[in-house]
Parts: structure tokens; sequence; C-alpha cells
């Protein structure tokens, strides 16, 4: 048997796609569509409070393309804590209008190929703020699940330690390439959604997730050993205006 991979956790991570039902929300009434705006703003300022405690985080996105309209992003200290979040939007008017085609569960997940699972975040700082992310600055989001292979000669899992380690380290050279341009925060999902991993990117020029996943490609770690779900790109909406702004109706 292979050794396993130590990992350190940090906060719960919902990625809770959403599309709008357009017809209905257009077939509102402008008091109905009033008063679910009144009531999403004040959920939203909840989050807003326990975000400036940094007791988690909590953003939303416009989703291009076809398989959603909007991400809402919540991360918390505890799986309770991403129910009670669920729960709380859907018990709101705004909810009515809006239909769930993808959610991803996980928690954010650092591995011994990159820290010490020996030295615990209080104890190194520079982890803390890897492992409870706060609200993302960047402008634009790329969210995609992914699996290490099982196959055949291809198996990760079969890999002694040190030859992940090596496969990692070029891995992650990659990655530094891009400091100061993309910021991933990466979750472990096993036992928890039906991919292994979260990879979330945020950068300001969302034509940076296009080459950093292009040239990651051609590295033995994905080319070899990688299967990759569904890519989710959009951009961020900031403040309560620009939410209010993408959903309203003119008439």
């Amino acid at each position: 048997m292979s050794e396993p991979t130590q990992t350190i956790e940090g906060w719960y991570a919902l990625h809770d796609f959403r599309t709008m039902d357009w017809t209905a929300w257009k077939r509102a009434t402008t008091k109905e569509r009033e008063q679910a705006i009144e009531e999403w703003v004040e959920l939203k300022r909840a989050y807003d409070t326990l975000t400036q405690e940094q007791r988690g985080s909590f953003s939303v996105y416009t989703i291009v393309g076809h398989k959603a309209d909007l991400l809402f992003l919540y991360f918390r200290p505890a799986l309770e804590d991403l129910i009670a979040c669920k729960a709380a939007f859907e018990k709101t008017r705004l909810a009515d209008y809006l239909y769930t085609p993808y959610s991803y569960v996980s928690i954010v997940e650092l591995s011994s190929y990159l820290a010490r699972p020996e030295v615990s975040p209080e104890q190194d700082p520079r982890l803390l703020p890897r492992l409870h992310p706060g609200a993302p600055t960047e402008a634009a989001i790329c969210f995609y699940p992914m699996n290490k292979r099982r196959e055949g000669n291809d198996n990760w899992y079969m890999l002694e330690m040190k030859e992940r380690v090596e496969l990692m380290r070029s891995h992650g050279l990659i990655g530094r390439n891009y400091a100061g341009k993309v910021r991933q925060v990466i979750t472990g999902s096993v036992g928890f959604d039906d991919w292994e991993w979260g990879v979330t990117l945020f950068a300001d020029d969302p034509l940076q997730f296009k080459k950093l996943v292009y040239e990651m490609r051609f590295d033995e770690t994905s080319a070899r050993y990688a299967d990759f779900g569904p890519f989710y790109v959009g951009q961020t909406l900031k403040s309560d205006d620009d939410f209010i702004r993408f959903i309203q109706v003119k008439h």
C-alpha cells in the first residue's frame, strides 16, 4: 500500500450555482420583485458581517454561458454552517425564482506536498489566509472539479510518496509563474462530492485562467494523472447594487 498524503483542513466550502427563471421573474409584479430584493439585501448584509468578523466569507458571481447564471460562494468553519446558509437563502422570496443546476461541497485543503502537517495553522500564520479564505477581491473566477486518475499504469494512488512529491513540486513551479496573476484555492471533496478536488481560481484578467490551465496540461501530473470536470467562469458582483442591476427588469 502506498503511503497516503497527509492534509491540513480549513473552512468548508459550498459552490452554489443558480440559474434564474427569467420568465417567472419578469412576470412578477414590481412589488414582488422589490420584496425579493429587500430580503436578499438583508441576508447579504448578515453574510457580510460574518465576513468582517472573520467567521466565514461570501461572494457572488455572474457565470458566463449556459451552465448557470450565478454562483454563490460560501466558506464557513463547519458543515452545519453551510447547511444553515443554504436554508436561509432557500427561505427568501428570491430563491423562488432560482434553481440549482450544480453545486459542489468540499473543504479547503493543504497537502503535505506543499505544507507541513505537523505544524498547526496557529504556529504558522502564513497558512491561515489559505485555510480561511476571505472574500476575494479579484474581478474574475474559474471553478472546476478534478480527480487523480486510477487506470492501469496511470494510477496516481499506486505511486510511491517520493514520486508523487517530485511530480507535485514540478506542478507547483508552473503555478508560481502566475503568482500575482492568478490565486487558487484547493478544496478537498473525497467523501463529500462526486469528484476528489475542487479548484477555484481568482484573477483580475480572466485570460490568465486559459494560459495557466493550458500550460499545466503539459505537466506530467496533469497529462498522465488528472481528469477534469466542467469549467465555470464568471465575473464578481462586488456590491448589492451590482447584483440588483444584474437581476433588474426594465419595462
